[in-house]
């Protein structure tokens, strides 16, 4: 039978690790959601360039 400091301990350690791992996974969503907004970003701008040149062929 574990004492009340050794479950203690574990729950300290158990609640660690899972913020730790909601950390980790919070970071990617952001770094995964700033990737998307800078290739869209891109897009847009290439998009708007495509259109300020004149079609000499047209």
């Amino acid at each position: 039978m574990p004492s009340a400091k050794q479950l203690a301990d574990f729950g300290y350690k158990a609640f660690s690790a899972s913020m730790m791992l909601l950390t980790v996974y919070g970071g990617f969503l952001c770094s995964a959601r700033a990737y998307r907004y800078f290739q869209h970003r891109g897009v847009l701008r290439q998009a708007a360039e495509e259109q300020k040149t004149p079609n000499v062929l047209r």
